[in-house]
């Protein structure tokens, strides 16, 4: 047995500083709790061993919750970003989405000097080998070299270095992305403390040399020429932007890959976990997609003092010598230099349906899980089950109760409750069409939605909500004044505007917020019809418009959320034995047994339980609490 010596004790110990890790102890640490972060390499803080982007549909709405909430990843990106474009903005609010690349290296060191300069927060070096587990409770962690680390909370953020093992053509080996270190022993441990596990894949495409690549015979993908972020807190901007470039794969480099799905892993056999659905390898697009004359190929820079290249939409675990005849291929690349060849990872996760909705675990109490070891993909997801993992960390050692998000409240709410309620059989990933409510989880009113909450727990300070408070309040004003306004046909300003706006002329007196809801109009056209009493902000000029302009399509989800709260609010008794309500499916008692559901709703959407099984639980637990009652008296 190994010896152990006694390396101190804390509030909370955060293992693994990755995106999930490094929200995780930034937040228990902000909320006043003795924090201890360990992490394989403290060269590889915040490391995004894949494309170093952030952002994207659902994805930027999480990231923008993270920072409502008082977390850090948006901050990050907006002190570190090489571009930053808004996608969808030819849709409606719901599907707006703001994606950044970032400048791989200075977001890892930014983040690491955030983490170093926090109050109550220690980063160490050190391989995390086992759990201290006394009577179910987690009270600590043991590492490789012996440290013993007392804690009343452990957080687990260990991302794709369970039993890595990357694979390259035939060649494979036991490592952690990017050849780093992988946790081998970890991984048994919690195997032996009795965790279902299962194996997932991801991968990651070539990176290749800047100066070899022929850009113009590429398609150039500039950022946005106004300023943008993702911090409701930053002023200042980012404008000296690096473009990408686009271009395609071609019949010839498809006839590379088909030539070659025999040295393919994922053909071969040697591939044996789960990958991404919705972010498939090239090889894997060639197959499925063999109708398809060419795929889109994206040229990212990874920063602005170096000169590798991401190739996204290139993903691969073809061997080495067969991604480089594919690179050259295709158009622009013809003289292509590899820096780094691309590859897949195996990683063990384990089933997320183990855990309650605070990302306790069911198993182990005081043990926290959260990002890619709970079965999800990408480093929002991630970081937003970080951020809650951590809050819930730092609130159960301080005697208070669990701060769960909804799924009508934020993308982070959906994220975790499709987790720990349906699990997931393949990395998860975030997708707007995921969230009922997604008309009321907008990019752009994440603030609206939980900078309450964070203020509350601590994490907003006070200059902040005052700030946000403000603006909250000029929103209702505006809405109101312009709510109360009409307007008339002998106007003759009100007619110019709408000739320039091109939507018909009045012919009667009309609310000035009907004229808002029109398509063609916008709030800059409400102004000069009516200019308000002060200068309205662009940020709450854009809430009044869109509140305005969608009213009633927002009255109508909220109305859904209401029918919704009610079912959510039936609470379920923690000591409910399924097995003895009759009528209900086998399935359905042994799925509720498993994730033994918080309340109704959350039994609703557990996969194999049906209405019926529902309509069974409720009766049964009408007489259930008719039988306490009584006894109670």
């Amino acid at each position: 047995m190994k010896s152990t010596y006694d390396a101190g004790s804390f509030d909370v110990i955060v293992i693994g500083a990755g995106h999930a890790g490094c929200e995780s102890a930034l937040a228990a640490a902000r909320m006043g709790c003795s924090t201890l972060l360990l992490t394989i390499n403290l060269d590889a803080v915040a490391y995004m061993p894949c494309n170093p982007s952030v952002g994207g549909p659902a994805k930027g709405h999480v990231v923008r919750e993270i920072d409502a909430l008082g977390g850090e990843m948006g901050r990050n990106t907006d002190k570190t970003h090489i571009q930053m474009r808004m996608l969808n903005t030819g849709k409606g609010p719901a599907v707006h989405a703001l994606r950044a690349q970032a400048d791989k290296h200075a977001y890892s060191q930014t983040m690491k000097q955030t983490i170093e300069h926090t109050p109550n927060l220690i980063m160490r070096q050190a391989m995390v080998e086992e759990l201290i587990v006394n009577n179910g409770i987690c009270e600590g962690v043991i590492t490789q070299t012996g440290a013993r680390y007392q804690a009343k909370a452990v957080v687990l953020t260990t991302g794709t270095y369970l039993r890595g093992k990357i694979i390259l053509g035939d060649l494979q080996y036991e490592s952690g992305p990017n050849n780093m270190r992988p946790s081998v022993r970890l991984a048994h441990h919690l195997m032996e403390l009795g965790f279902e596990m299962v194996r997932f894949k991801t991968g990651t495409p070539p990176r290749v040399h800047k100066s070899t690549v022929d850009f113009s015979q590429m398609e150039i993908q500039p950022g946005d020429p106004v300023p943008r972020a993702f911090s409701y807190e930053t002023t200042q901007f980012i404008m000296d932007q690096l473009p990408c470039w686009l271009t395609y794969t071609n019949e010839q480099t498809h006839e590379m890959i088909n030539s070659n799905l025999h040295r393919a892993p994922m053909y071969s056999g040697i591939i044996e976990g789960t990958g991404p659905r919705y972010c498939p390898s090239i090889e894997d697009k060639v197959v499925r997609f063999s109708d398809k004359p060419r795929h889109q190929v994206f040229l990212e820079p990874e920063g602005r003092e170096t000169e590798e290249m991401y190739v996204q939409g290139l993903s691969t675990s073809l061997p080495e010598d067969v991604q480089l005849s594919m690179l050259r291929t295709m158009s622009g690349m013809g003289q292509v230099e590899m820096m780094r060849p691309g590859y897949a990872i195996e990683y063990d996760a384990i089933v997320p349906t183990q855990l309650w909705p605070s990302l306790e675990t069911k198993r182990i109490e005081g043990l926290f899980t959260a990002g890619q070891i709970n079965g999800t993909s990408g480093y929002e997801e991630a970081a937003g089950q970080g951020l809650m993992a951590g809050i819930n960390a730092a609130r159960k050692v301080q005697g208070k109760p669990a701060v769960i998000l909804g799924r009508e409240q934020a993308y982070i709410g959906v994220l975790i409750d499709d987790l720990v309620t349906k699990g997931t059989n393949e990395p998860y990933r975030l997708l707007t069409s995921r969230a009922e409510y997604r008309l009321l989880l907008r990019h752009d009113n994440a603030d609206l939605r939980l900078t309450d909450i964070g203020y509350e727990i601590g994490l907003i300070s006070e200059e902040r909500y005052a700030r946000f408070a403000r603006k909250r309040e000029m929103i209702q004003q505006e809405k109101e004044r312009i709510l109360n306004i009409r307007v008339r046909p002998d106007n003759p300003l009100v007619q110019e505007v709408l000739r320039e706006a091109g939507t018909p002329e009045l012919t009667e007196v009309i609310e000035l917020a009907q004229l808002l809801r029109r398509p063609e109009m916008t709030y800059q056209h409400i102004q000069r019809i009516s200019p308000p009493p002060t200068e309205i902000p662009e940020e709450v000029a854009e809430q009044v418009e869109i509140q305005i302009k969608y009213d009633g399509y927002i009255r109508k989800s909220l109305q859904q959320v209401e029918k919704m709260r009610k079912v959510e609010e039936k609470q379920i008794p923690e000591d409910i034995d399924y097995n003895e309500i009759s009528g209900m499916s086998k399935e359905a008692r042994e799925k509720m047994n498993q994730i033994r559901p918080l309340n109704i709703g959350q039994a609703s959407r557990i996969s194999g339980v049906n209405p019926a099984d529902i309509s069974v639980l409720m009766i049964y637990l009408e007489h259930y609490n008719r039988v306490v009652a009584s006894k109670a008296e």
